[in-house]
């Protein structure tokens, strides 16, 4: 992979800035609220929004129903497109993994949901009326 940090004349790189440049969030202070709010963990541990990305390391990321585990491949401070951004980092093997498992039990969740289960049809609102005999 090629060192995007080329382009910066910095070679340094913050959490927040690269979480940012990388995609993983739509905005820079998203992407500190997550790290300060324990979202983020770099080499398995809790990390601030200045901790300097170095290449190799190890970045743990939840975000939403995400659980992401990458490796650092690429600098950056600057937001550029996607196919860009992903030469920043490679997701781990079993990172891949967890996500192909969890899409599949995504999947039978919802297939396993019966018919019926929720709010009554309009067919079982008249008989609850007329078992009941209130009228709503």
């Amino acid at each position: 992979m090629q060192d995007v940090s080329k382009d910066n004349k910095d070679p340094h790189c913050r959490l927040d800035k690269w979480l940012w440049a990388a995609r993983f969030f739509k905005t820079r202070n998203i992407a500190a609220d997550a790290v300060d709010g324990g979202k983020v963990r770099v080499d398995g541990v809790r990390a601030k929004n200045a901790k300097e990305v170095k290449l190799g390391m190890l970045v743990d990321i939840k975000n939403k129903d995400i659980e992401i585990e990458v490796m650092v491949t690429g600098l950056s401070n600057v937001r550029r497109g996607a196919p860009e951004a992903a030469q920043l980092y490679e997701e781990t093997q079993a990172s891949k993994e967890k996500q192909a498992a969890l899409k599949i039990t995504q999947d039978n969740a919802f297939a396993a949901r019966e018919r019926g289960a929720g709010r009554p049809t309009k067919r079982q609102l008249r008989e609850i009326k007329k078992f009941t005999g209130l009228k709503f």
